[in-house]
């Protein structure tokens, strides 16, 4: 069976991740403070998931590891986040700490002050220009023996890093004009998904995995573990 790790501390991500993928793989999810601190400067999602792959891939090679001896052990990590039209695409990478950037804080926001400057910034925005999207990028990277670096470091690109592969998912929608529902996390109560009436937190978790940025990348990851086997 394949097994992934989970390079995530946001038990939320890690119930959605299991629900998607369990039983069809194995989803580890280690401590937080057995997992590498990763600085996510990335301009893209793309760039941090992928940093976060690599950084907890190497991690856990065999050599350092010897539990983690598995040909089918791969680091899955995610970034995803909002992105708003009328503010140009924002928050984008910045979604965990959206309001966090205003006092120059480095660590993430609570989802409350988050919610509260998003509701503020689009206070005189009308609905019709209030569109949205919550996009997902997921990284794939294997769990590989460690080998000595080449003297050259310009020659050098190591095995985890060639091997990464990306999935994304994307699910358009709006941002209401208040909260609304007690379910799910992050900018869930504000955002209503296009062909419905209920924000991602009144739809339930149910629902909500058929429908969200995060569940779409996992479906095209699945197809692609799937190979795996044959």
């Amino acid at each position: 069976m394949i097994t992934l790790i989970l390079a995530t501390r946001n038990k939320h991500k890690v119930g959605e991740i299991r629900a998607i993928l369990e039983p069809g793989c194995r989803c580890l999810s280690l401590d937080g403070s057995n997992q590498p601190l990763v600085k996510e400067d990335a301009a893209t999602f793309a760039g941090n998931a992928s940093k976060k792959a690599i950084a907890l891939a190497r991690c856990l090679t065999p050599r350092r590891n010897p539990q983690f001896q598995s040909n089918s052990l791969f680091v899955l990590a995610d970034d995803s986040g909002l992105e708003v039209d009328a503010l140009n695409g924002a928050p984008g990478v910045y979604s965990a700490r959206f309001a966090a950037v205003d006092t120059g804080h480095s660590g993430n926001s609570t989802d409350a002050e988050n919610n509260q400057k998003l509701l503020r910034l689009l206070k005189d925005v009308p609905a019709e220009k209030r569109t949205a999207r919550f996009l997902c990028v997921l990284a794939l990277a294997p769990v590989v023996d460690a080998q000595p670096k080449p003297a050259s470091p310009v020659c050098y690109a190591d095995e985890v890093e060639l091997q990464v592969e990306l999935f994304e998912g994307v699910c358009e929608g709006r941002i209401l004009f208040e909260a609304r529902g007690s379910e799910g996390f992050g900018y869930d109560p504000l955002f209503v998904p296009t062909g419905y009436q209920c924000s991602f937190a009144e739809l339930g978790e149910v629902e909500k995995n058929h429908l969200s940025h995060r569940a779409k990348a996992l479906e095209k990851l699945k197809q692609r573990l799937e190979t795996v086997h044959k």
